[in-house]
């Protein structure tokens, strides 16, 4: 198993990052949280979870071992794979996931893109107990759920959240509208994409 890279940013594409760790490069999925801190030339470690197939041995990459704990919790539930479990990070922060999973908030669960209303009610059922545990317990590098660790950059989370929003398949025009009507409320780039893709959501 593969638990961490360190290495240097070669290439970022959609959300897939290409990490070069010893002249050996490593494409690597990472949800939208992990994915705007990052950029070309930048050298992090990523906390990893490989996923064996018949096909493909496929890397998921995250910025701390928090979020890494909370997609190993989403991939045990019935009918949640890695993509969603992906898709689920980059909606909403680790916070917002957990109120929602206590409160049992169904309805906020099914805007997700590709959470029906049966897979956010499993959400709720399977994932109550161990999410209030992974909330109270941290990790093991001392970060606790909805934090993150590295991300200075040298533009403005208003241009990258618009950037990672067209990364997603949205048109400039419709991700420089979502994150404008957002921008007031937020400063951080990961906020700004998920009150935006809520904002579309609710459309």
């Amino acid at each position: 198993m593969i638990g961490s890279l360190t290495g240097v940013v070669r290439a970022l594409e959609a959300s897939v990052v290409l990490l070069e760790v010893n002249g050996v490069g490593y494409e690597i999925d990472t949800p939208l949280s992990t994915f705007c801190q990052l950029k070309p030339g930048q050298n992090v470690t990523l906390w990893t979870h490989l996923v064996v197939r018949e096909d493909a041995h496929l890397l998921y990459g995250f910025s701390d071992t928090a979020d890494k704990a909370l997609f190993r919790t989403l991939i045990k539930v019935n009918g949640v794979g890695p993509k969603l479990a992906l898709s689920i990070l980059s909606s909403m922060s680790s916070a917002m996931m957990i109120q929602a999973i206590d409160m049992q908030d169904v309805t906020t669960l099914t805007r997700i893109p590709g959470v029906g209303k049966k897979t956010a009610e499993r959400l709720v059922i399977e994932l109550r107990d161990r999410l209030q545990s992974l909330s109270t317990s941290g990790s093991s590098d001392g970060s606790s759920l909805g934090t993150h660790q590295f991300g200075i950059t040298s533009i403005s989370p208003v241009a990258e959240a618009e950037a990672a929003l067209v990364s997603l398949g949205y048109k400039p025009l419709e991700a420089q509208k979502a994150i404008g009507a957002v921008k007031s409320e937020f400063t951080e780039t990961a906020d700004l994409i998920r009150a935006a893709l809520k904002s579309m959501m609710k459309q």
